[in-house]
């Protein structure tokens, strides 16, 4: 745990809004996953991985699921603390490469001094080859990115972009277990008035089911 001290963060200090420089290299970097997807969706058959069994091969589909989270917070800087919560998220594939994602996660175990984060996102998730019932994913994220400060510093939201690949596991028609690594950018974080800005990239694992409610 590092030595330093919060008392450079008052809990009047408030972030700085978010300039719109940072808002354009979000959405550029989803731009570019979004198009990296569609790229992969448009390689003729022998560039991709061989033809995905009647359990992968289908049409649309849609997912509901839950998860458990284990991430480094990022904060205090350096500080390698972690926090762990639960999550939900929902997926839907128009068939069995392409498809979007969006999940919703609250890390609200193993605080430091009452710290907290959660966060609201949803993009793109392009599925790779298959083999037997294992199947890789790459996913880009963004969205909203929120946390309670320790030592009653105050609350902030920030924008954030999150990739991320992970491996479904198919169980059945309807379950699917998958685990996963994310790398969250919470862009202009922390953006305390007059302090150095070292930007907050909660990053971890997850593992979770999925299921199927509709054939």
């Amino acid at each position: 745990m590092s030595t330093r001290t919060f008392s450079d963060h008052p809990a009047s200090s408030s972030p700085a809004p978010v300039p719109f420089g940072s808002i354009y290299r979000s959405v550029l970097l989803a731009s570019l996953f979004i198009a990296f997807f569609l790229l992969l969706g448009e390689l003729p058959p022998r560039a991709r991985a061989q033809v995905a069994p009647s359990a992968f091969r289908q049409t649309k589909s849609f997912w509901i699921g839950a998860e458990y989270s284990n991430f480094n917070a990022s904060f205090p800087y350096q500080s390698n603390q972690r926090l762990s919560g639960i999550g939900a998220f929902a997926d839907f594939n128009f068939n069995g490469h392409i498809g979007i994602e969006a999940d919703a996660r609250f890390l609200h175990f193993g605080n430091f001094y009452g710290e907290t984060e959660s966060s609201y996102l949803a993009g793109p998730r392009y599925m790779f080859f298959q083999w037997r019932r294992l199947q890789p994913y790459a996913k880009g994220m963004v969205g909203l990115g929120k946390i309670h400060y320790p030592f009653q510093i105050g609350d902030a939201s920030y924008f954030a972009a999150a990739p991320g690949a992970g491996l479904n596991c198919r169980l059945n028609h309807r379950l699917t277990v998958r685990a996963e690594y994310e790398y969250q950018l919470w862009l202009n974080s922390p953006g305390f008035t007059n302090q150095p800005n070292h930007q907050l990239d909660p990053n971890g694992f997850q593992v979770g089911v999925a299921y199927r409610p509709f054939r």
